[in-house]
């Protein structure tokens, strides 16, 4: 197998005597999600290349076209610094046990570092056995539910390159997609107060003249909680003023 070289590597996904070329093809799609490009494959069953999991990987068959074939687990992760191993089974083995969330924030320390991680996935009839397990300097488990706690290969390789891309800092939480508009200025929010506040006054709402002040308040409050754009200040006028007409 010849080796990958770059300046930051990213995580290598070791696929190990991967089945179904179906399931090759998901993780591949999988990967590339999320911005992982470095596939290896120990021993598929049905021998490599496959063209069900290039079927399958539609739109990211560079992944499967750069993917490397070893034979042996210790062949796949020879140049590697540190390699996690995913499973849900208790092993008996004497093992750190981190989360996705633990995992990825290390292997992102150690990419930091120039360290090539690996991150190995099991078959997917029964997973990783204990003598692959042997092999990592930790296992990952997933939070998955312990009376079915079984996960199609592609989506584990999805739950941990999503957790990878999210380590890395650049993921917004929120944000307000503004459509073609923007944010109303404060001057505009405080005409369309005003005109309510005219409108109103002539229907007779504020009502009686003591508690007058403070619904006036509590009006001019509300509209500086609201988040309007400038198309939502132009329609609420609008409607107003429609509003009035029509009476």
């Amino acid at each position: 197998m010849n080796d990958i070289s770059d300046k930051m590597p990213d995580p290598v996904i070791v696929l190990v005597r991967p089945q179904m070329g179906e399931n090759i093809g998901a993780t591949a799609r999988a990967m590339l999600n999320f911005g992982l490009e470095h596939m290896r494959l120990v021993a598929p069953r049905d021998g490599w290349p496959n063209p069900a999991a290039v079927a399958m990987a539609s739109g990211a068959g560079r992944v499967l076209d750069n993917a490397q074939l070893a034979d042996d687990l210790a062949g796949a992760v020879a140049d590697c610094d540190y390699v996690f191993a995913t499973t849900a089974r208790v092993r008996g083995l004497t093992k750190p046990v981190l989360s996705p969330e633990q995992a990825m924030g290390q292997a992102r320390a150690m990419q930091a570092e120039g360290k090539r991680v690996a991150i190995m996935f099991g078959p997917e009839r029964a997973g990783l056995e204990n003598e692959d397990v042997a092999v990592a300097n930790a296992i990952v488990t997933m939070p998955v539910n312990p009376d079915f706690a079984s996960l199609n290969l592609g989506q584990s390789v999805l739950l941990m390159a999503y957790e990878w891309r999210r380590q890395a800092g650049d993921v917004r939480a929120e944000f307000m997609e503004m459509a073609k508009t923007e944010r109303a200025q404060l001057i505009e929010v405080e005409k369309l107060a005003e005109h309510y506040e005219a409108r109103l006054e002539d229907a007779g709402f504020f009502y009686p003249p003591e508690k007058a002040p403070g619904m006036k308040i509590t009006l001019r409050n509300m509209w500086s909680r609201m988040p309007l754009t400038r198309a939502d200040v132009q329609i609420l006028h609008g409607m107003l003023r429609q509003l009035l007409r029509k009476k």
